[in-house]
């Protein structure tokens, strides 16, 4: 019999796995699902980011081997993206590695932290990649609460630092939607540097935010790269989703340790795909207000209907999800499974985001206006 290793069997199913087995059974047994589960972007490719593949497919030359640490043209490219955008000058052969999508680079900087034993501080609610990497890595995760009173933002004044080594961020946040003022992410890094933590902030939703809100890089505190690493993904920007890439910038010994893991572990993104990136890092940035607009008339049709299904809904200031209470005598999987075999519409339990989500469900903002307006009608007809 074969053995699998332990950190594997210990590991819970990845969510959103399971929630694609659900769904294809619904559909396998005739049921129109529509799905409000995956932040999968479903806006069309930009054309110059496709015609820019598209040549690069055709050039013998990018089909050979990538550098482990990504192309120079597309480290120069993050490298400009950050100073035009946030004002941060980036050394592209020192503080910047090209990442195979934002997942792989939190799956690189976990490892490169985190021994087996080790302590890392994860937000509860958060992106369950968070916790599973630190898990993987043999290290122990300690939850830090986020409540809606305070808008889901971490309260550094309770949080216990002790024993910690590295500390998980998220803002615009998955799955609340969550944004906050540059303010904040002074004090994560003041608390990182005053209780020896690295910082790994996760800013792969740094285009799409509402009401006028600009996301602040944590690189934009004062000497944050003496602590911190940022991992930004093209995904949700630039709608390129499954092309993944993305890229990691920041404190240069955490970089160098992912170079170094990446050496070992994967044999960089397709030459093809970073040439892409740079297109779209490089090229009109005009699609971002159409996208924000989409999104947010979105969000705010979502909210509506949730409203009127009998849920509690936050009004997100940024990402792709609302963040919703379900109505009273259910929680989030049994509403979930409500939603789904009488109505039809695959939502994401908030418990898999942590115990802080045992009361929500996740809605994304990635469906069409016609399924989403036969959703809500749908969800409408749940209510009591």
């Amino acid at each position: 019999m074969i053995r699998l290793s332990r950190r594997l069997a210990d590991l819970p199913p990845y969510l959103f796995a399971g929630l694609n087995r659900r769904a294809a059974e619904a559909r396998r047994s005739g049921a129109d699902v529509i799905n409000l589960a995956a932040g999968d972007p479903d806006l069309p490719p930009l054309p110059h980011v496709v015609a820019a593949l598209r040549e690069a497919v055709g050039d013998p030359a990018q089909h050979r081997y990538p550098p482990y640490e990504g192309t120079d043209a597309l480290l120069a490219a993050g490298a400009r993206y950050y100073r035009r955008r946030f004002g941060v000058g980036v050394d592209p052969e020192r503080e910047a590695v090209v990442l195979i999508g934002a997942k792989e680079g939190l799956a690189h900087a976990a490892h490169a932290l985190l021994d087996p034993g080790d302590l890392a501080l994860v937000p509860d609610p958060a992106y369950p990649v968070y916790a599973s990497q630190v898990r993987l890595c043999g290290a122990q995760v300690r939850s830090v609460p986020l409540a809606r009173e305070d808008g889901w933002m971490v309260d550094f004044s309770r949080v216990d630092p002790t024993g910690a080594s590295v500390l998980f961020l998220n803002y615009p946040t998955n799955p609340t939607g969550a944004t906050c003022p540059p303010e904040h992410l002074a004090e994560a890094v003041a608390f990182c540097r005053d209780h020896g933590l690295v910082l790994v902030h996760d800013l792969a939703y740094a285009e799409i935010t509402f009401d006028g809100h600009v996301a602040p890089s944590v690189l934009q505190v004062p000497g944050a790269s003496e602590v911190a690493i940022e991992i930004n993904s093209l995904s949700k920007t630039y709608r390129m989703p499954g092309m993944r890439v993305g890229f990691a910038v920041g404190n240069p010994e955490v970089v160098g340790a992912i170079r170094t893991l990446k050496s070992h572990s994967d044999t960089g993104q397709f030459r093809a795909v970073q040439a892409a990136a740079v297109a779209a890092l490089d090229g009109p940035q005009d699609h971002l207000d159409e996208d924000r607009s989409v999104y947010q008339r979105r969000r705010d049709r979502i909210v509506a209907g949730l409203k009127a299904a009998g849920l509690d809904p936050d009004v997100p200031g940024g990402a792709l999800y609302v963040w919703a209470r379900v109505p009273p005598g259910h929680h989030a999987v049994s509403y979930a499974e409500l939603a789904l075999d009488r109505a039809g519409v695959l939502l994401t339990p908030g418990i898999g985001y942590g115990r802080r989500g045992w009361d929500f469900v996740r809605v994304a903002l990635t469906c069409d206006d016609a399924r989403l307006e036969e959703a809500l009608g749908r969800l409408a007809g749940l209510a009591p």
